[in-house]
């Protein structure tokens, strides 16, 4: 069952990091730093509040959603411009298309996980936090966790950080406060600064149209085209705008919805430069 995903370590203390950091941020910071009774701070609860659930929506569906399977009537297209250049032959393109751990033919941008021993449509990696791959299926939802988390995070921070200089230290501060409210204030800014670089990293891969593995695979690419003489480009990335719209949807408005995944396909199949007119 997928429910046996949560039986890890990694994401239970995923999950108790957000229920930590959110019971810290609402019940101690904003309650002694304005209150929660008041405007200020029913309104930053509100903002927390609902960036946490969002962000456990995320995780939860990142950790539950099978990131994509080959389908098993799945047979590849020889023709298909997306593997090989013109000039290789038809048997190396089979080839190339066959993954030898699963003694099966693969599609373009899948992997084989050594993890999940099986291949992953549109593989970006294998996340220990969510205990599953980071695919097809689930990586519109990945993305999202990564992006509630680095807005509460920041968020967090910054209520920390106020509710320190407000705090009259020379009447009611004590040496283990003064540490927790540091301690605090050093988890939430290093929480902010690694999912904030994490989320920059995806900004970047989602705008090329690219996973983790085909960046690397780019890099590799680019120098062998350089010593052709050539010019490299990543086959799938078409433009900014449509490589948005084929990771997290046509509709602006559905981005940043974790379960909004009606624009996804079969996943063997993605357009590529050579389809553009």
């Amino acid at each position: 069952m997928e429910l046996k995903k949560f039986l890890s370590i990694p994401v239970s203390a995923a999950l108790f990091t957000m229920g930590f950091v959110y019971y810290m941020t609402v019940f101690i910071f904003i309650e002694d730093w304005v209150g929660l009774q008041t405007s200020t701070g029913s309104l930053n609860n509100i903002i927390f509040s609902s960036m946490a659930s969002l962000c456990l929506l995320s995780f939860l569906v990142g950790v539950l959603t099978d990131p994509g399977r080959v389908p098993l009537s799945y047979i590849p297209d020889v023709e298909d411009s997306s593997f090989a250049s013109y000039q290789e032959t038809k048997k190396n393109v089979l080839q190339s298309k066959t993954c030898d751990k699963c003694a099966a033919y693969k599609p373009p941008r899948t992997h084989h996980c050594r993890v999940c021993k099986r291949c992953i449509l549109r593989m970006d990696h294998h996340c220990l936090w969510i205990n599953n791959c980071v695919g097809y299926w689930n990586y519109k939802a990945f993305f999202n966790l990564i992006l509630y988390a680095t807005i509460g995070s920041i968020h967090a921070t910054v209520i920390v950080i106020n509710c320190m200089r407000q705090k009259d230290w020379n009447s009611s501060g004590t040496t283990p406060l003064k540490f927790f409210y540091l301690a605090c204030g050093a988890m939430t800014l290093a929480l902010s600064v690694t999912l904030g670089t994490l989320l920059g990293w995806h900004i970047y891969l989602i705008t090329h149209n690219m996973t983790t593995i085909e960046y690397y695979e780019g890099i590799r690419a680019a120098w062998l085209a350089k010593k052709s003489g050539l010019r490299y480009r990543h086959p799938f990335d078409l433009s900014i705008y449509k490589n948005i719209a084929l990771v997290l949807g046509p509709n602006p408005l559905k981005w940043f919805c974790p379960t909004s995944t009606s624009h996804l396909k079969d996943g063997v199949s993605f357009p590529t430069l050579r389809d553009s007119p």
